[in-house]
């Protein structure tokens, strides 16, 4: 790639899902360039902080880092929790996104996605640290729209569409109709309650300490929203056994696990049931027909979307790349000028 092309690259304008557990990056004219895990992994020398690496390359630290570096994760439930790492965290994404530059040509626009949820503060903090990062003019885009646009819903035409949005941090419902949000609720519930819920499971039940990564490897492995009728698989668990202070290994079942994410499962669907509840009745009506649309990672729970139908009588479907939903809507907001009226101001 010649310098004319990179600069090229950096001038365009990008779209970000800026997610608790992963970041999903989107360039206007290429698709999605990347998408990593939203962790950093922090060195301090000499009693100055600096960046040691993000992402990939951070996620492998987790939990096994000496006393002087420190992996973070800068947004919980959806919000910066630590707004310099994750500026330092963004500036990083971006320039590896043009393409390795240290520096933007032309200040692009960069359409962030946040939660429904989020407080004008909350929004604040995000525009100032993509804007802090480099960016030129920053719009913002709720969750939930952003995942319906990207799951090819008919968002500009007068009919209700219902969309969940499971994340790793917060579940974002929304009812949207003429490229606005009739209703939305968020709730802050997702993939790492689950994980944290597995957590604590085997702690009650084993008395064995795991770590945060063991935990969400079993949820993928064999997690599931409810007990199947089949098989039941297994996995293999790992970590310290409280009372003897040795590692040790447990085996858990599917049954197990689902028994363990029961919580976090039913507070999702409770908030499912809420947002239906204060649905105007013509758009309850076209959800009736159309059904609830599932995006996110927390959709790829085994059978969640068998939950949620049994739950609302409603049809259920998972959209076909649900990790890449709400980065999508976002970059189609840039691609195509007749979704710019889905952008919100702070």
């Amino acid at each position: 790639m010649g310098i004319k092309s990179i600069f090229n690259f950096a001038s365009r304008d990008i779209a970000i899902d800026l997610g608790t557990a992963n970041t999903v990056v989107y360039v206007k004219g290429r698709g999605i360039v990347l998408q990593e895990p939203s962790v950093v992994a922090m060195e301090i020398l000499n009693g100055v902080r600096k960046v040691r690496a993000v992402g990939d390359d951070a996620k492998l630290m987790m939990g096994k880092t000496p006393e002087n570096i420190k992996t973070i994760r800068p947004l919980r439930s959806g919000v910066i929790a630590d707004l310099e790492v994750a500026e330092q965290m963004i500036k990083h994404f971006l320039s590896k996104a043009h393409g390795g530059g240290s520096r933007f040509s032309g200040s692009p626009e960069v359409v962030i996605c946040v939660p429904s949820g989020s407080t004008s503060v909350e929004r604040r903090a995000i525009r100032d640290a993509v804007s802090n990062a480099g960016a030129g003019k920053v719009s913002l885009i709720d969750e939930p729209m952003a995942a319906a646009i990207g799951a090819g819903l008919p968002v500009r035409e007068p009919v209700g569409s219902m969309v969940v949005d499971i994340g790793g941090g917060t579940t974002e419902v929304g009812v949207i109709s003429l490229q606005g949000l009739a209703y939305c609720e968020s709730a802050r519930v997702g993939g790492d309650k689950m994980d944290e819920a597995i957590s604590s499971y085997v702690r009650r039940n084993y008395n064995l300490l795991i770590g945060e990564g063991t935990a969400e490897r079993v949820k993928m492995e064999i997690g599931a929203a409810r007990r199947g009728a089949g098989d039941d698989p297994i996995a293999h668990v790992r970590g310290r056994d409280v009372a003897r202070g040795v590692p040790s290994e447990i085996t858990l079942t599917q049954a197990q696990v689902a028994e363990a994410v029961a919580e976090p499962v039913s507070r999702i669907v409770h908030v499912v049931r809420s947002a239906l509840e204060h649905t105007q009745p013509e758009i309850a009506a076209d959800v009736l027909d159309e059904g609830i649309t599932m995006t996110g990672g927390g959709s790829l729970l085994r059978d969640i979307a068998g939950v949620i139908a049994d739950e609302t009588g409603l049809p259920v479907r998972v959209s076909d790349d649900p990790l890449s939903c709400v980065a999508l809507g976002a970059g189609m907001t840039l691609e195509d000028a007749s979704y710019r009226g889905a952008l919100v101001s702070v």
